[in-house]
């Protein structure tokens, strides 16, 4: 149930003194004391109305929560709960800096609260209806806070119907332990630990900040656009370069007003490139050009949606597990939440994007053979073959029926069939011409996807690596395989090689699985504040980005599962 519009708060809002805030917590704390019954008959109406289906307002904003805030009340028998002016005060601290993680402080009702924080300052009088609306509107805005940071508040299955990376609150009385936390003033190391537990989710909250303080020091102007800039030139244009570099830290501030492209320059524009994923020449062209005239507004954005992008999917993270980073063009395994091997990595065209999900690689297949799938057959196969009819012997094809007989192609038309209507399969036989190289990772999904070696070995030099019809062809992949087999019985590199050069097929089973998991980043940062944007190659960043700047909404799919014993509530918010 969406909330309606909020106005942010201008940056000079006034805040209200602590005096309004001890006098608001002061009139519930003397309610609670007093066990004023009719201020939990309040809070229980409103609370039983919420359970029936109805729509409670506070001012102009609804009470969102329809499962978690009437268990909350029910069970600790509809008393107040924010009676503890610390727990009040770090709530609203929290809500006021909620924007370094990317989100809108009016998701959580910040001017309403703020708003009945001076009309209970301002009233003399014991008002229980007052009371009871500002204590579950306090309620409601740690549970929609506590959402957003522990599922993120764009629904990624509703922008990806391929979404698997779903997950559950297991057990309600876990959640309902937030009483304990406002109890105690403890809502602050609440709040925290509802924050993925990740240094990547720290470092992109960092890398906001860094780029929230360019923006406020006014950003950058465009460098005109013009010819390709590079060493030697000279003139309006090349200040206009300087002045951008220097926005970024990409130059030094003492050499801004020279109108001349030298060294210095040209090791600032490398910097730039490679922070860009672009070809580090040290030359303005038309690439760097366009990366350098995104605005700062823009980039900032782009970091919101990544932090969103953890949200989802770095809670719970295992010890051990592979990531690729399609937008990357990268993969790294993890082992004990340390990198032990790292590669560039070719993924699949615009086109034929690169799913994104999570599964569990099982086995390799060593000389791997390749049965070409219809889609890569009827677009790019077939038109080979009718053009040249040795295509296939070039490149150890055969056509095979069903049962693994092999077709004679000479009486095959090959103008006759589609790739959905032909009637064999066309198979390439292990090697070095093979697709997948000589080492295929496989993992079960949907897709058909999985990493592999590839002999187009030249394609990792280029600086964005978008070629593949889907799966990811990585660069080091005897490398990961020595790794992935540590744990199998007589496995080693010497091993490994003797059986490749063999040619002959092999399945290995691993001994531990291991998680893989496909993700797609379009920013990164590292501990020492370098934060690194990647082209968002399949345009998804701008859906996140506005799920973000939307209105509040729970996602229509359940979160909360219960446990035996648990009573089953009808809705998941």
């Amino acid at each position: 149930m969406p909330e309606k519009n909020m106005k942010m708060p201008s940056p000079g809002a006034r805040l209200i003194p602590v005096t309004g805030l001890l006098a608001a917590t002061l009139m519930l704390a003397c309610a609670t004391t007093l066990a004023d019954s009719t201020l939990r008959e309040t809070i229980q109406s409103r609370v039983t109305a919420i359970d029936a289906g109805e729509t409670i307002t506070v001012g102009d904003t609804a009470l969102a929560s329809r499962t978690l805030l009437p268990a909350f009340y029910a069970q600790r028998e509809y008393t107040p709960a924010w009676v503890n002016p610390d727990s009040v005060a770090q709530l609203l601290a929290a809500i006021e800096v909620i924007e370094a993680d990317g989100l809108v402080p009016a998701d959580y009702h910040l001017d309403t609260l703020r708003a009945l924080r001076e009309r209970l300052h301002a009233t003399p009088a014991y008002d229980p209806e007052l009371l009871a609306d500002y204590d579950l509107l306090l309620t409601d805005s740690l549970i929609r806070l506590g959402y957003h940071l522990s599922f993120g508040k764009v629904d990624p299955e509703a922008l990806d119907s391929n979404w698997n990376m779903v997950r559950y609150i297991d057990n309600l009385d876990d959640l309902l332990l937030l009483g304990k936390a406002i109890d105690s003033g403890d809502v602050t190391q609440l709040i925290g630990k509802l924050r993925p537990q990740s240094g990547r989710y720290e470092q992109l909250r960092q890398a906001l900040s860094k780029y929230r303080t360019y923006a406020l020091l006014g950003g950058w102007q465009p460098v005109p656009p013009g010819s390709t800039l590079k060493t030697g030139a000279t003139g309006e244009r090349v200040l206009a370069l300087r002045a951008r570099l220097v926005a970024t830290g990409d130059l030094s501030t003492q050499d801004m007003f020279l109108p001349a492209f030298d060294d210095a320059v040209a090791e600032g524009v490398m910097r730039f490139q490679r922070r860009y994923g672009l070809l580090d020449d040290g030359r303005v062209g038309r690439k760097t050009l366009s990366e350098m005239n995104v605005p700062v507004e823009a980039r900032i954005d782009q970091i919101r949606a990544n932090l969103e992008r953890a949200r989802w999917v770095l809670h719970d993270l295992p010890d051990t597990y592979i990531m690729v980073d399609i937008a990357g063009f990268s993969a790294r395994y993890y082992r004990d939440n340390e990198v032990v091997w790292e590669s560039r990595a070719q993924v699949g065209r615009p086109a034929r994007e690169s799913p994104v999900f999570r599964s569990t690689l099982t086995y390799l297949d060593i000389n791997p053979t390749w049965t070409v799938p219809p889609t890569i057959l009827q677009e790019d196969l077939l038109p080979e073959v009718r053009a040249d009819p040795g295509y296939l012997a070039v490149r150890n094809m055969e056509v095979i029926d069903y049962n693994g007989n092999r077709i004679d192609t000479d009486k095959i038309d090959w103008h006759r069939y589609s790739g959905r209507s032909f009637p064999w399969l066309v198979r390439q036989q292990p090697g070095p011409k093979n697709a997948l190289g000589r080492i295929k990772f496989m993992f079960p999904n949907r897709h058909s996807v999985y990493l592999h070696d590839t002999p187009s070995k030249s394609l990792f030099e280029k600086p964005e690596r978008a070629f593949s019809s889907g799966c990811i062809r990585i660069e080091k992949p005897y490398d990961l395989a020595e790794l992935l087999l540590a744990g199998n019985h007589d496995w080693n590199h010497n091993r490994l090689i003797k059986t490749i050069n063999t040619q002959r097929t092999q399945t290995v089973n691993l001994a531990e699985p291991v998680t893989i998991i496909m993700l797609y980043w379009t920013v990164a940062a590292d501990e020492v504040g370098t934060v690194r944007f990647s082209r968002d190659i399949y345009d998804r960043d701008n859906a996140i980005i506005s799920g973000l700047n939307d209105t509040f909404s729970f996602r229509s799919r359940e979160i909360i599962r219960f446990t035996p014993g648990q009573t089953a509530l009808l809705d998941p918010h």
